[in-house]
Formats: structure tokens, C-alpha cells, sequence
């Protein structure tokens, strides 16, 4: 049935689309209240409100419950983020936010409740990396529920983002890095110190090194081209996608020290697969590092192998990931130009390296002013 558009005043205009009829034969109407321009604008949004309805993807406002809510996100949402970030929304809400927002009605919650709650998470001893990503997830359901009508307004608009701090001891010092490879070169397993060192030489995210491929490397010119990043989901299994932003797509030096190092492994994988021919796990694909028959690492595999190193040798532990920032303050204690290094780390904007290294610049005033400069 055809969808019906009639003006309000001021720019309003009603959106009224009938859905069929009830079992005493009343028609079932949905409508939405919209500003337009003019009616041209005002028929755009009916045709958009009607393809809502027809793909299930409609709400009605007013008294449905958060946890009912997540699920018409969650397939809205399966549409606009890559499997990974999905997945790992699914654990953030099952973990903390439904159990303790399911049940409210989303027209009732306040930033006071979302306040409050992040408040109780920081309390409870959760990392501050941790909690902006409960608020991510949190301002995505409530963009999306605004953008839609089902509430009037938005409550995290009141609430302050929550801001990334990293604490003395999550990086090495350049002795301890000086220190690590002494110990990484004692190691039986070359791929995963290989991969370790450049991580600590390079910065680049473990995604980006676990997508690396053979062509990727530029010998002539000593440069690593990253232009993919590597996820698992159990969903979807292996997904090779453009890396975190736009600026991720960048190329950076390869280390002297490690040249001769990456030829060997490269080689050695090029005669693997040679050797394997039909038995190849890769298809077209030639990762850097992968198993023996070519298939790319799990990304858990790195995290593993290096915590039981940890363990084993007993070194200062530290995640993972904290080599990138190990690698970061390496440059930014020398003195590196900011921007430069906010580029280098295929950061979104110079704001996301403040944020992130903010902590390690508190002592440096000719950076941290330089900063601020390009910020303002």
C-alpha cells in the first residue's frame, strides 16, 4: 500500500505508510514525523521510511527496551562495520552493557545511566582503553536510535568521551629493547621473533603485519608497503580488508639490521611453496607470515607465542600491542617531528596520537606545545 506524506507546519511533515490490517480488520499504520525542505524532500524520506519497514528494520518509538533495541541495531550495524569490530562489539555487550541496560526502556535512559556506568567500570579497575570502547559501542546504538526516531534525544551527547591513558611501565626503554633482542635471538622459532622485532622497529599494528605478503616489500627502496590488515571471525573466518583508516594505507622504512633477515624468510616461504605446489593452503595469496603451507596466522597466535616468551624467559611483560606504543615513544622521546609520526603510525589525525601518547609528552614541552599548536 502506498505510503502517504502530509505537512505539519514549520517544516514538519507526517510520514504515514499502512502495513496491512489487524484481525478485526483496522488498518496497521506506521508513521514518523520528519523535517523537509519542501515536499519533494519530504517524499525522499517517505520512500526512505518505507524501505525501513519492508526490510524489518523499523522500530516504533516510544516503549521499546534497550536490549530489544540492540538487536534491530545489530543487524544495521552488520552492514556498516567488518566482522571483527562487530564481534568484538557482541563481547562488549554481552559482557557488561546488557546486563545492565536490557531491561530499561530506551526512551527512559539518561546520561546519567550511562554516566554512571562508565563510571562503575572505572571503578571496578577497567582500563581506560577498555571503557571508551563500552562508550563506542554505546554512541553507535544511540546514533542509530536517533537517526531512526525511536528517542527524541540522544544521551550521550551529555556524556564526555572517555580518554586514553597509558601508565609508566606498558613500554620498553631502549635498554630493554636493546636487552629483548639479545634474548629474541636466542630463540628457536625465527618467524614470530621476526615478526616481534618489526613490531618494535616499525610500529605497525598486528593486523598490518599478519597481512603482510611477499610483494609488499620493496628492497631496492627499503620500504614496506601496507596496504591491508588481517581479522578472524568465526562468522566469517579470514578477512583481508584496507587497514584501520585511510592514513593506515602508508609505506614505512624497513630497518638495515633486519634485511638480511626478511630476504632469508622470504625466500624460504617462495621454496615452500614451490615445494607444496597443489597442497598450497593460500590460493593466490603469499603471506609473510603464515604456516608452513601458506595460511595466514590466527591472530591469537602472536599474543600466545609472546606471553609464553614472557613467561619463559622472564622479561618485563608488557601486550602485545604495547610494542607499536613501544615503538612510538621511541621516536617521540628523540625529539620526532609530531606530525611525521602521527602519519608514520597510520593515525586517523594528529589528534588520535595526543590522545594516545598525551601521557609521554608531559615532560617534553617544545612537543607537547608543537602539539597543541597543530590541534587548535
Amino acid at each position: 500500500m502506498a505510503g502517504s506524506i502530509q505537512e505539519r507546519g514549520n517544516g514538519k511533515y507526517l510520514l504515514t505508510y499502512h502495513v496491512g490490517y489487524d484481525h478485526k480488520g483496522k488498518r496497521i499504520r506506521r508513521t514518523r514525523t520528519v523535517q523537509a525542505k519542501n515536499d519533494s524532500e519530504a517524499g525522499k524520506k517517505l520512500a526512505l521510511f518505507v524501505a525501513e519497514i519492508e526490510n524489518k528494520e523499523y522500530v516504533a518509538p516510544s516503549h521499546i527496551k534497550f536490549g530489544e533495541y540492540v538487536k534491530v541495531w545489530r543487524k544495521h550495524a552488520a552492514k556498516k562495520l567488518s566482522p571483527g569490530t562487530l564481534e568484538t562489539y557482541d563481547y562488549t555487550l554481552n559482557g557488561r552493557i546488557l546486563p545492565t541496560l536490557a531491561y530499561y526502556k530506551m526512551e527512559s535512559i539518561t546520561h546519567v545511566h550511562i554516566s554512571g556506568f562508565l563510571e562503575d567500570l572505572e571503578e571496578g579497575g577497567l582500563s581506560s582503553s577498555s571503557i571508551q570502547k563500552y562508550y563506542n559501542v554505546l554512541s553507535n546504538i544511540f546514533k542509530l536510535a536517533t537517526i531512526k526516531d525511536v528517542i527524541k534525544h540522544n544521551p550521550m551527547a551529555k556524556v564526555d568521551k572517555p580518554s586514553v591513558t597509558y601508565t609508566e611501565g606498558q613500554v620498553y626503554t631502549p635498554n630493554e629493547v636493546e636487552e629483548l633482542f639479545q634474548v629474541l635471538d636466542k630463540e628457536e622459532n625465527k618467524q614470530q621473533v621476526l615478526l616481534i622485532k618489526l613490531a618494535l622497529k616499525t610500529g605497525m599494528r598486528k593486523g598490518e603485519l599478519l597481512a603482510l605478503q611477499w610483494n609488499d616489500f620493496d628492497f631496492v627502496k627499503n620500504m614496506i608497503h601496507i596496504k591491508h590488515s588481517l581479522s578472524y571471525t568465526k562468522e566469517n573466518g579470514y578477512v583481508l580488508k584496507e587497514p584501520k583508516t585511510k592514513g593506515s594505507v602508508r609505506k614505512v622504512s624497513i630497518p638495515q639490521f633486519l634485511i638480511k633477515d626478511l630476504r632469508k624468510h622470504i625466500n624460504m616461504k617462495r621454496k615452500a611453496r614451490m615445494d607444496s605446489v597443489e597442497l598450497w593452503e593460500a590460493g593466490k595469496y603469499e603471506f609473510v607470515f603464515s604456516a608452513d603451507l601458506g595460511k595466514p596466522l590466527y591472530p591469537s597466535v602472536p599474543n600466545r607465542w609472546w606471553t609464553r616468551f614472557l613467561k619463559r624467559t622472564g622479561f618485563k611483560k608488557i601486550r602485545f600491542h604495547d610494542l607499536r606504543h613501544t615503538f612510538a615513544t621511541g621516536l617521540i622521546s628523540k625529539g620526532g617531528n609530531i606530525n611525521k609520526i602521527s602519519k608514520y603510525l597510520g593515525h586517523a589525525s594528529i589528534t588520535t596520537t595526543m590522545d594516545t601518547y598525551g601521557h609521554y609528552l608531559e615532560d617534553d614541552k617544545e612537543i607537547a606545545d608543537l602539539i597543541n599548536e597543530n590541534v587548535n
